[in-house]
This record gives structure tokens, C-alpha cells and sequence, in this order.
């Protein structure tokens, strides 16, 4: 099932850094599990930062199926380096403490969590840190396409390996992770991470790409070519907390 699932993007290229992107999320009620859960997190991060080799991000939705909710983002150049990390990190007397911390209270630090593995295109961008944390928090938008079958989602990927990353790129739409989904929901699908200044720079470029002419030109010859090789899109938007490293 995976070998077919991991069929649906284009081969991964070898020169890639970071392969694999493990997102979690936790789900929480209205109370003080969010702050919990903000102080767990931001205690760790120089160990979750010193264990792990590729990039890290912490957010809050802010607009999503279910909040209060977080979701963290870590990048991973293989399966074997991931399960390292995580061994490197449980081990330091730091988590042990944070985690015995969290634990206590009179309910949980959250309800249930989600755990999706990505495996990176080889047309997705490595995620960079910025060097400078901006002034106004940017706003993360996750976009998940789920196609009915592998054979549309391998036209849906070849769409934006062509022309559509080209559109994006001139409308203000600068996504920084395309991947498809190796372990989770919605499978086969498309995963991709765009950040934004503002909402209003959010809006202006989703209004500027829908009436972008050569952006409905592609899309015809997309449906006349594979069908509606998209029939479910979810969307989520992050901000990123204070001390995430990616900002």
C-alpha cells in the first residue's frame, strides 16, 4: 500500500536534505490545555532544536476543523534519522522532566493527537529559517488535495511540478513544502505549506490566481485531460508561537 501511495509524486531526488516531515497535532478544549501544551513546547525547544537535524516549527490554528488545537512540524532526511532524533531527545533529562510536568493537573494537556508522515517532492523547496524574526507574525496556510485515484493524483503532482508553481510564484503565492502523504488521512493526496505576511496578502493572492487567465487555461486542459483529479481540499491556518524556529 505504501509503495503505491509513494507512486503518486514524482520520483524523490537523492540530492534531497530533508526527505520526510513528520506534522502532530494536538487537539485540545477551552481551558488551560493550550498554555500547557505552549509551555511544554517552548521549555524543549533547545533540546527538540539540538536532537533534531532538519527544520522545526510550532503553531497555533488559528482557523481549522478543531480548536483549540497546535500542530508542530519536523524535517527528517530518512525514516532511520527520525527515529533518532526521537531517541535523542527522550533521553535528555530535560523531556523526562517537562513530560512529568505537563502530566500533572486534573486533565489531560490535550484530548487526542494526529500524527501524518510527508515525504517531500522533488520539486518542493528545503524549508529555510528566516534570519530575522519579522515584526508581525507571518500566517501559515496548510492546503491538503485529496484526488479519488493515484493516477490523478500523479497528474495533480505533474500540474504543480509545470505550470501551476510558476503561476503561484506570480501571483505572491510561495508555498515552501509540496509533499504527499506517506502515513495518514486522505491518501492519495497533495500537502503543501504556503506562508503569508498578512491575511489581506492571503486573500489578495488566492483573488489574483483564480482570475489569473493562463491559470483557467491549465486548469481546463487539467479536467480534460485526467477528470476533476481534485475532489476534497482541506485548509488550515497556522501562526507560528514566539519561540518557534520557524517563523
Amino acid at each position: 500500500m505504501l509503495a503505491g501511495m509513494a507512486q503518486s509524486a514524482p520520483a524523490q531526488s537523492s540530492s534531497r536534505k530533508t526527505r520526510f516531515y513528520r506534522l502532530s497535532f494536538f487537539y485540545m478544549r477551552m481551558g488551560d490545555q493550550v498554555t500547557r501544551m505552549n509551555q511544554f513546547f517552548s521549555s524543549l525547544m533547545p533540546v527538540l532544536t539540538k536532537a533534531n537535524p532538519g527544520p522545526i516549527g510550532v503553531f497555533n490554528v488559528f482557523v481549522g476543523a478543531h480548536m483549540p488545537a497546535m500542530m508542530t512540524l519536523a524535517g527528517f532526511p530518512s525514516f532511520a534519522e527520525m527515529e533518532a532524533a526521537s531517541r535523542r531527545y527522550r533521553e535528555e533529562t530535560a523531556y523526562a522532566k517537562a513530560t512529568a510536568e505537563l502530566e500533572q493537573g486534573s486533565e489531560p494537556p490535550y484530548d487526542r493527537g494526529d500524527i501524518v508522515l510527508l515525504e517531500a517532492t522533488d520539486y518542493s523547496p528545503e524549508i529555510v529559517a528566516l534570519k530575522e524574526k519579522p515584526k508581525t507574525p507571518r500566517i501559515f496556510e496548510l492546503r491538503v488535495y485529496h484526488s479519488p485515484t493515484l493516477r490523478q493524483s500523479r497528474l495533480l503532482h505533474e500540474r504543480f511540478a509545470g505550470p501551476e508553481i510558476k503561476i503561484f510564484h506570480r501571483v505572491g503565492i510561495h508555498p515552501i513544502l509540496y509533499s504527499s502523504t506517506v502515513i495518514g488521512p486522505n491518501m492519495p493526496n497533495l500537502t503543501y505549506l504556503t506562508p503569508f505576511s498578512t491575511l489581506a496578502d492571503r486573500e489578495k493572492a488566492w483573488e489574483a490566481f483564480g482570475a489569473d487567465p493562463e491559470w483557467i487555461k491549465v486548469r481546463k486542459e487539467s479536467i480534460d485531460r485526467g477528470g476533476q483529479i481534485t475532489n476534497q481540499i482541506s485548509i488550515t491556518l497556522l501562526r507560528p508561537t514566539d519561540y518557534s524556529p520557524l517563523q
